[in-house]
């Protein structure tokens, strides 16, 4: 194809769920209300950690960035979505498309390093307690996320660059309800061959290499636990991986299940957008919720400020009641 031809596509047309065309308000509604929840659960996170002082500490840092990629992510998918099954605006221009594109797959990619970089902050915790208010400073958690931050977002450039220069000149439905890198990748009218090639092999390295990083500092952190003689020593180290050990087993465990949905000969496209999209849709609102429902100190934090603005509203509907 020539060059003229690889610009005829000026904007592509989002299909949604190609097979639930007949339940796109059952589906406005569910999505509407996943979007209010994780954005709500995340933001009420957000907000403790902040106002509450015992939370200032390097977990509940690396925590707060995870809650914001949970709400970039969220948003750079659901808000368009929406506008998708009310049918308002199914279309979305070329330059948005691969921006969404590239957003998503960015977002991704640093909650993968930030999850092990969560995981080092508990290897520390727990094989040198002693030592971890010096390892572990905030000059370098700063460090930490702002490396954390650029790789997430400099290595799909190699996604976006193996792409954005195809020809896009046949069909520009994409049978998804957000713009994949596949379902993308399968519209052009070229040999892709080597860009599938070579996102594999990015993806490799973006996905493994974390979880490698992972698995090592779990092995030492579960070395470290069974040296431990006394009950109350291994339930404190239990207590202080819990939470990111629940996160970490379902980042990986709905990866697999993708993986292998994906692989299925025969899947429809509504049962591929939904297998692929387990990371996309619930982790966000799931991530909050474990951390808060596992964790006492936020247990705590949620009800004293419940506490505290009960008794304002209380008092200010008092002052109310007087006039």
């Amino acid at each position: 194809m020539n060059g003229s031809k690889a610009v005829s596509v000026a904007e592509f047309e989002l299909v949604g769920f190609p097979g639930l065309l007949d339940y796109k308000m059952l589906l406005f509604v569910g999505f509407l209300l996943l979007l209010l929840v994780t954005l709500t659960a995340n933001l009420l996170l957000l907000l403790l950690v902040s106002l509450d002082r015992r939370l200032h500490t390097p977990m509940y840092f690396f925590l707060c960035n995870l809650s914001l990629l949970d709400i970039l992510m969220t948003t750079s998918i659901i808000p368009k979505l929406l506008a998708v099954l009310s049918g308002y605006d199914k279309t979305i221009s070329f330059t948005a498309c691969f921006g969404q594109m590239y957003f998503i797959v960015s977002v991704g990619v640093t909650e993968n390093c930030l999850v092990a970089a969560m995981a080092y902050d508990r290897y520390i915790a727990v094989v040198k307690p002693l030592h971890y208010n010096v390892i572990i400073n905030f000059k370098i958690c700063l460090l930490i996320v702002t490396i954390v931050w650029m790789l997430g977002f400099l290595i799909p450039l190699v996604f976006l660059i193996l792409v954005i220069h195809l020809p896009f000149c046949a069909s520009n439905k994409i049978m998804h309800c957000f713009c994949d890198y596949p379902a993308v990748l399968s519209l052009a009218c070229a040999d892709i061959t080597d860009q599938v090639n070579g996102s594999f092999g990015v993806a490799l390295i973006a996905n493994y290499v974390p979880l490698l990083f992972v698995l090592w500092s779990y092995v030492r952190i579960i070395i470290s636990v069974l040296k431990l003689k006394s009950r109350a020593s291994l339930a404190k180290a239990f207590s202080m991986c819990s939470s990111h050990m629940t996160v970490v087993l379902m980042y990986y465990v709905s990866a697999s299940i993708v993986y292998a949905g994906l692989k299925i000969e025969g899947l429809s496209y509504d049962g591929r957008i939904f297998i692929g999209g387990l990371n996309y849709f619930l982790m966000p609102m799931v991530n909050p919720m474990i951390y808060s429902l596992r964790n006492e100190k936020m247990k705590d934090a949620a009800r004293r400020y419940i506490r505290f603005l009960s008794v304002h509203i209380l008092f200010i509907g008092y002052l109310f009641s007087l006039y």
